[in-house]
């Protein structure tokens, strides 16, 4: 998504004169468009940042500019404004679609801090640089407030897409005949049309852009367990331009950690949908992601996770250390797991992984 956002503002560059150039000392504008999700992202960026301080003395005309999830939290974009203080534009997600207007207002002479939301913006294409995939944002914002997840806060409430809008840039791409892959976006695919109150749903959609014309193949990212229904799973099945690949985060294979997690489902309900893929579509390729060290996780509740993924034999699994994200309920939690133990953990998993991908021959 972040992808498919730097699209966006790639296309707002052009559109304006800019073009690329590999060495920041040539550049004219340079931009950081960030991520959230964990703390790692956010140091990164810092640290980028800063180091332009002395690019930026020597060439006061450049334009600096950080935005995206990271800066749509207030305190992190103060702290930006304050602890660098020549950057030009610190602007939230929300604002990426009126780059250009914050760039001629920095011109003027504004340092500029937006922060507001809104609703998706379709009024500007993409400069598309994924290849032969091809991007579509079928939704924005989660509604599921995961106790470990950001995202919630700086994208806001889900808001669904027209039907009628996505299946408009299906065909545009279509027609242009050099994709031959696309791509639905969501924080949450599979909650589609909810907020719409029109009948559209997930499988709909699913359904209407196969019926499009053209050789393509399709496919989607992220699923949430507890809204992947039958009607979803049984599209993919029956649709040739579906690819047979599921990614379904568990995040935990323990019941109480998934409960502190707020994932709303259990491990048996997880186990029972990932048997019903299986029976449906016999070739389909799952893959999933896991945080380990979540807060309260003991060494018991871990093994659940293990013997989860000993039991799905995934084709391939996204194993990451619980980080905690200022904002969200766990970050506040007690039973904070060592960084030892979680380091542990997560090179356990992965090398379970490795010895699942052996004995099965999946890479």
């Amino acid at each position: 998504m972040n992808v498919h956002e730097s699209e966006k503002l790639a296309y707002i560059c052009e559109k304006m004169g800019y073009t690329l150039t590999d060495k920041r000392e040539d550049a004219d504008l340079i931009i950081f468009n960030t991520c959230a999700i964990r703390e790692g992202a956010e140091d990164r960026v810092f640290g980028n940042v800063g180091a332009l301080k002395k690019l930026k003395k020597k060439r006061p005309n450049l334009i600096i500019a950080v935005c995206g999830c990271m800066t749509q939290k207030e305190k992190t974009a103060n702290y930006i404004l304050q602890t660098f203080p020549f950057v030009d534009i610190v602007i939230g997600t929300f604002n990426l679609p009126n780059f250009e207007y914050y760039v001629n207002a920095v011109k003027k002479g504004r340092q500029l801090e937006l922060l507001s939301e809104g609703d998706i913006d379709e009024s500007l294409p993409y400069k598309r640089t994924s290849g032969e995939n091809a991007w579509v944002n079928i939704m924005q914002g989660c509604n599921n407030f995961c106790t470990y997840c950001i995202v919630p806060y700086v994208k806001g409430r889900e808001k669904s897409r027209s039907e009628e809008n996505i299946l408009k840039e299906i065909r545009e791409i279509v027609s242009e005949g050099k994709y031959k892959k696309i791509t639905l976006l969501g924080q949450n695919v599979n909650s589609y049309g909810h907020d719409l109150h029109n009948g559209s749903s997930f499988s709909k959609l699913l359904k209407d852009i196969c019926d499009i014309p053209g050789d393509f193949k399709l496919t989607f990212m992220t699923s949430h367990p507890k809204d992947l229904t039958d009607d979803v799973i049984d599209v993919i099945a029956s649709e040739d331009k579906i690819l047979k690949d599921i990614h379904l985060p568990a995040q935990s294979g323990n019941n109480r950690i998934l409960k502190l997690m707020n994932r709303k489902y259990t491990r048996e309900k997880y186990l029972d949908i990932i048997h019903k893929i299986r029976e449906k579509i016999p070739n389909v390729r799952i893959t999933s992601d896991f945080i380990v060290g979540f807060p309260t996780e003991t060494e018991e509740e871990f093994q659940d996770t293990m013997s989860l993924v000993r039991e799905v034999k995934y084709d391939s699994i996204f194993a990451f250390m619980y980080s905690p994200r200022e904002g969200t309920v766990a970050s506040s939690m007690e039973g904070q797991i060592p960084q030892e133990v979680k380091n542990r953990r997560v090179n356990e998993l992965l090398n379970l992984e490795k010895e699942i991908q052996k004995e099965t021959g999946k890479k």
